[in-house]
């Protein structure tokens, strides 16, 4: 809010409190120093609600001192009077500011309008309650010590003047500020029924307050009150609130009306108040329970459409997967099922069956006898366990026809409805016979293809030492020679190709892996072999090393292969430096860097050396198929990792950066491996 349009505001509610206060001094009673009638309180409480977070408050409240004040002096009262009645009237609108924003914090933080859900006007008559108490504590009182006597009906008098032109007018102004259902626009049947309550009410009071016919008719009064509170927008029924109210108060001021047998002026004026106070207060009360009722049937029927929607997503995607699905109950009964399911179990899933109890199928470890109920994975999840990746074998009775399902169950949260488990079955009937097809194939790569090299090096080893015995055969011991180290090779390239095949195809067995453990055997290994070759041993500086999750036979071959090719491709007559560590993620998972100061890898292949039979260094001498770095990809890729190459960001050579997955299961005795320099 700009200081400018801050200042009209804080004008034109000035102006608008000095009518009100102006119209409450016409109504002083005879004899006396109060006002029966005090609109000018509602008007004060409206003017600084609207007001809260004006640039400089000071100025409204310089208004309403100089305003009540003003219109106090200028209608005969005292100078101690008007000042007293200042103070009271500042005591009451502050204590209500302060009341008010307490019992309705989002308001005084600005979150949210004074008055939309029916708690907010409790809090409002609360207080407005406390206020005028605290105002009537000084005005009344002051009145009281001027007039030489106290006053209880002085007392009681401003009490329920404040009381209901706070709740009459006030809540009119405090549902504007909020703009509360100002909106709705009458069309139709509801512009008719508009017009049947104005002219209801206005013959309901006619009877009531100027037919001279002397019977206590205010109670039907409430009927045209409630129909306003049932059926109108707030805002409206606080207006027609307002407009009865003070049509009955003025009628009973000017000696007509039910109220106007009461003999005592004040005790009318105060019972006719009440009344007023009461009609403003029942048709709001109506119309923000209406109104709080109808927003939380819409959020009902909102989050019931949401539900609907969710569930009818859920249904589509469980419905949609390959792999069957079911959810079954404390007793075993199938609860859930999608036609996957129905595909996987067609002797089951189509009928409501307990799982584990049928004759049409047998459930069975793969290659096994069947497996009592008690074994089967959803037994274990209603048991609060969860079974990850099982394999089990379902047969069919009549054919005898067997399927191999990888199984995984889960505990499902207790809603009420007991205990219910999560069952989800993947056919890897194909996956297994491939595996072990590719068994077999190890077996024939091992025994049908190693075995003939190995005769090949063996009568050539046979021939050089004959050819020993006759150095005159020109050109023989080269030939040998090159033959031995075409086997080499050949050796070496089947060896490559099993591993490359198992790395591509074979079941991971995931498991914790100590690269402490697994680095240091590898590095020992390497040392010991240039040792035994009369070559220069590598050196390490093995940092810390976290553990990860892994095949470890897989991650025994990705880590021999980074470090065979990290010692392998250094310059003749240097002595390769190795470094080794890991890193802790965020994400749970394990940078692993390997890095020499090798011979470093050419520009532009740092990508391609992980294709297969990819060799970057084809023409300068070092030994291999070109697998090795396409093995460690596969292994990578195979645990959800990743693997890329880069240069030595510290000199020459290159460094491999691997992700893998961190150990999920806690290390058991084991200490924490400390960082190391290995040289030997």
């Amino acid at each position: 809010m700009s200081p400018a349009a801050a200042l009209a505001r804080s004008v034109g509610f000035a102006c608008l409190f000095t009518l009100a206060a102006i119209g409450g001094r016409l109504t002083i009673l005879e004899g006396a120093s109060l006002s029966l009638v005090w609109p000018a309180a509602g008007v004060a409480v409206v003017w600084f609600v609207a007001q809260r977070g004006a640039p400089v408050p000071a100025v409204d409240w310089v208004l309403l001192v100089g305003v009540t004040l003003a219109v106090n002096l200028a209608t005969g009262a005292a100078v101690v009077l008007a000042v007293g009645f200042v103070l009271a009237n500042a005591v009451q609108i502050g204590v209500f500011l302060t009341l008010f924003g307490r019992l309705k914090p989002d308001w005084r933080r600005g979150d949210a309008p004074p008055l939309v859900r029916l708690g907010d006007l409790w809090r409002m008559i609360a207080a407005t309650a406390a206020s005028t108490v605290c105002g009537a504590i000084v005005g009344p009182t002051l009145a009281s010590w001027y007039a030489g006597s106290w006053s209880w009906l002085g007392e009681l008098v401003w009490l329920t003047r404040n009381i209901s032109s706070i709740l009459l007018i006030g809540i009119l102004g405090l549902l504007l500020i909020g703009r509360v259902g100002v909106d709705e626009r009458f069309r139709g049947w509801r512009l008719v029924e508009l017009v049947a309550l104005a002219v209801c009410s206005l013959a309901a009071y006619v009877v009531a307050f100027a037919l001279p016919h002397g019977l206590p008719l205010a109670f039907p009064l409430l009927v045209v009150t409630v129909w306003a509170g049932a059926r109108f927008p707030t805002p409206l029924v606080a207006v027609h609130g307002v407009v009865v109210g003070t049509v009955g108060v003025l009628f009973t001021l000017h000696g007509a009306g039910p109220f106007a047998a009461i003999e005592s002026h004040p005790m009318r004026a105060l019972v006719a108040q009440a009344f007023v106070a009461m009609v403003g207060v029942l048709g709001p009360v109506l119309a923000l329970g209406r109104d709080e009722r109808e927003a939380l049937s819409q959020e009902l029927r909102n989050a019931a459409a949401a539900s609907a929607a969710q569930a009818k997503t859920l249904s589509t995607i469980v419905d949609s997967i390959s792999d069957g699905l079911m959810v079954i109950g404390a007793d075993g009964r199938i609860l859930l099922r999608n036609p996957a399911a129905m595909n996987l179990f067609p002797g089951v899933s189509r009928r409501s069956e307990f799982v584990g109890d049928n004759s049409e199928i047998i459930l069975a470890e793969p290659g096994g006898g069947p497996i009592d109920v008690a074994d089967l994975p959803f037994t274990h999840a209603l048991a609060g366990k969860t079974v990850v990746d099982r394999d089990l074998a379902v047969r069919q009775s009549a054919t005898g026809i067997e399927r191999i399902f990888q199984v995984s169950a889960a505990p499902l949260a207790d809603d009420g409805s007991g205990r219910r488990a999560v069952v989800l079955y993947h056919d890897v009937t194909s996956d297994r016979r491939h595996r072990d097809e590719l068994t077999t194939f190890a077996g024939v790569v091992a025994h049908d293809l190693l075995n003939p090299l190995t005769t090949v090096e063996g009568w050539t080893e046979a021939l050089s030492e004959l050819l020993a015995e006759h150095p005159e055969v020109p050109g023989a011991r080269d030939g040998i020679v090159r033959i031995s180290r075409g086997a080499t090779r050949m050796r070496h390239l089947i060896n490559d190709l099993l591993a490359y095949t198992t790395a591509r195809d074979g079941a991971l067995a995931l498991a914790r892996v100590s690269l402490d453990d697994l680095v240091d055997e590898i590095v020992s290994a390497r040392i010991d072999q240039a040792t035994a070759a009369g070559e220069l041993p590598p050196r390490f500086s093995v940092g810390r090393l976290h553990d990860i999750e892994a095949d470890p036979v897989l991650a025994r071959q990705l880590l021999d292969n980074l470090i065979s090719n990290a010692v392998k491709y250094t310059a003749p007559g240097t002595v390769p430096h190795v470094t080794i560590g890991t890193e802790l993620l965020d994400d749970d998972r394990v940078h692993l860097t390997v890095t020499d100061r090798g011979i470093g890898i050419p520009p532009g292949q740092h990508e391609a050396i992980f294709a297969n039979f990819h060799r970057a260094h084809r023409d300068a001498g070092y030994a291999g198929t070109g697998l090795g770095l396409a093995i460690c990809a596969r292994i990578v890729e195979r645990h959800g990792g990743t693997i890329a190459a880069s240069d030595n960001p510290s000199g020459p050579g290159a460094r491999f950066t691997v992700t893998l997955p961190a150990a999920r299961t806690p290390a058991t005795g084991a200490a924490e491996p400390a960082a190391a320099a290995v040289g030997r």
